[in-house]
């Protein structure tokens, strides 16, 4: 019966004390094969090999730290009551928003500290980027959150979904959208047409902000499906907002660095 449903397991390996959950196994996973890939287009791109890897010892620890910071301070209610799970990430609550935002100002740093492009850094990021975010997506499916509202199973059989799916999305007596899903799904595409668009040959820094309206767009809409959204107020998002922010935001820097010649460099120029 479906009451009997038992989610899957959280965890992915326990050695004594140590506990290795599937959430952090998976966004580890899936920062590995960005990083892999950033690493081979960078060295094409004319820069070293440890151009990447030196980025992200930096990145990625503070990307995390401003995923976490972002989410606890818009659930500040809930912590300040229980400050001991401030720490507990493995239990979910990273908001990639805070964690692109701390990436980005990172790698700012960085390229200029190393005398680098930053559009340049980031345009070969992008792909990569949205990668892990897709795939990181799945870390959430199998801690049960970042889910959409109730559904019937039938709905849910009707997207051609494998049972493991189906009964995943079982929780808390009902059936629920599998936003995280469709999110994973739309970064994969969006993944698909950044590595083609690689070969058209944008202007700099246009690769990376395609990605940010790409994902924009989607996180806009499958946010307004989810049921645990952080909420600006009672009737506004948080993430919807932030989307509309970062899509006005990427058109308007398109539009300046083109009108100021800024961005007369292109993606498959050889200059640093």
């Amino acid at each position: 019966m479906e009451e009997n449903l038992q989610p899957l397991d959280p965890i992915f390996l326990e050695l004594g004390p140590i506990q290795i959950h599937w959430y952090g196994l998976i966004i580890g996973v899936g920062a590995l094969l960005g990083l892999l890939i950033a690493v081979r287009e960078s060295e094409r791109r004319g820069l070293h090999k440890d151009t990447f890897v030196d980025l992200v010892l930096f990145a990625i620890p503070i990307a995390i730290l401003g995923a976490r910071a972002y989410y606890v301070i818009f659930q500040w209610g809930y912590y300040s009551q229980n400050p001991g799970d401030i720490i507990k990430i493995w239990n979910g609550g990273l908001a990639i928003h805070g964690g692109l935002i701390a990436a980005v100002l990172t790698g700012i740093v960085f390229a200029k500290v190393k005398k680098l492009s930053f559009w340049k850094l980031a345009d070969i990021a992008a792909p990569s980027i949205i990668l892990g975010q897709a795939i990181g997506r799945w870390g959430n499916f199998m801690n049960q959150e970042a889910y959409g509202g109730p559904v019937s199973r039938e709905f849910l059989e009707g997207l051609m979904l494998p049972d493991f799916i189906i009964n995943q999305m079982y929780i808390n007596g009902e059936y629920h959208h599998p936003t995280f899903l469709y999110e994973s799904l739309w970064n994969f595409i969006g993944f698909i047409g950044l590595m083609l668009l690689r070969k058209a040959n944008f202007r700099r820094g246009e690769l990376f902000l395609t990605y940010v309206i790409w994902y924009s767009v989607g996180r806009y809409f499958i946010e307004g499906m989810r049921t645990d959204s952080l909420m600006l107020t009672d009737t506004l998002r948080i993430a919807q907002v932030i989307s509309i922010v970062l899509i006005a935001v990427a058109v308007g820097i398109m539009i300046f660095r083109r009108m100021k010649g800024y961005s007369k460099a292109r993606y498959l120029d050889s200059g640093q």
